[in-house]
């Protein structure tokens, strides 16, 4: 297969408070192409989700697709509580780093938007260019307890269409209509656990998010409007039309709160 059409899978060593782990990605196009595309996927995904975008932007950059460590063929961490924003920022600078390069484009899923606004809203930033997928500093709380109904839930499945079944209900949000849209997504999400099927991350991924209180959330939804405040590159918000995570209200205060934002 051409480079356009096949991922090097590569991993690269980070630093936890608990210890070292590898983060394993794909990279799609040529390897010394200096336009370096990263693309972070949400709280339960994997990069396999951007691959038919990275296909199609292969020829043009050089494009990046981690597993955010806990999720897909990436380590998971010792210590549960380190799943958490500053740990994944941490690790994409690690991921940088590795890649060689000065400035990278964003785009970023739900959770993977969130570590975006967060590296975004750093001084002396790597991104040049940042793209927001249906997620925002101020999170729906119906949607958060949506989530909360199924993250780390011990769920398996006796065959991937089941699979299908279940994912395609849990994440009716995603908007995706057709069944082969879901095993598309659903297939590289998967892994064996003996004669069964389960979700391919940590369950543990739910003990930081569970434990959150009320004040807690607050807090961190302060800090990422300072983080999303202190961005300077062009941004695109890109927002569903029956997303439940970003609200339009939200979506309309962080388009007046940055100049240069557009949804």
């Amino acid at each position: 297969m051409n480079q356009e059409s096949s991922p090097r899978l590569r991993h690269v060593k980070c630093l936890s408070p608990a210890g070292f782990h590898r983060m394993a990605y794909a990279e799609w196009g040529a390897p010394d192409n200096p336009r370096v595309l990263v693309c972070v996927h949400g709280l339960t995904r994997v990069g396999r989700d951007f691959d038919r975008l990275a296909r199609a932007l292969a020829s043009h950059y050089r494009v990046v697709c981690p597993d955010v460590v806990g999720r897909g063929r990436s380590d998971w961490l010792r210590d549960p509580n380190y799943y958490v924003v500053p740990q994944y920022v941490a690790d994409m600078a690690t991921l940088v780093a590795r890649l060689d390069v000065e400035e990278v484009d964003w785009v970023g899923t739900s959770m993977g938007g969130l570590i975006g606004i967060a590296v975004a809203g750093q001084a002396e930033t790597p991104i040049r260019r940042l793209v927001i997928n249906d997620v925002g500093p101020r999170l729906d709380a119906a949607a958060i307890a949506r989530i909360g109904t199924y993250l780390g839930a011990p769920v398996s499945f006796a065959t991937v269409d089941e699979a299908i079944d279940y994912v395609s209900v849990v994440a009716a949000p995603f908007g995706v209509k057709e069944r082969e849209g879901w095993r598309e997504l659903v297939e590289p999400a998967l892994r064996r656990d003996g004669e069964r099927w389960v979700l391919h991350y940590d369950p543990r991924i739910a003990v930081p998010f569970k434990s959150v209180t009320p004040e807690g959330a607050a807090a961190a939804e302060a800090a990422m409007w300072k983080l999303y405040d202190a961005i300077r590159c062009p941004t695109l918000i890109v927002r569903g039309e029956h997303s439940d995570l970003l609200t339009r209200e939200t979506l309309f205060e962080m388009q007046g709160r940055h100049a240069s934002a557009q949804g």
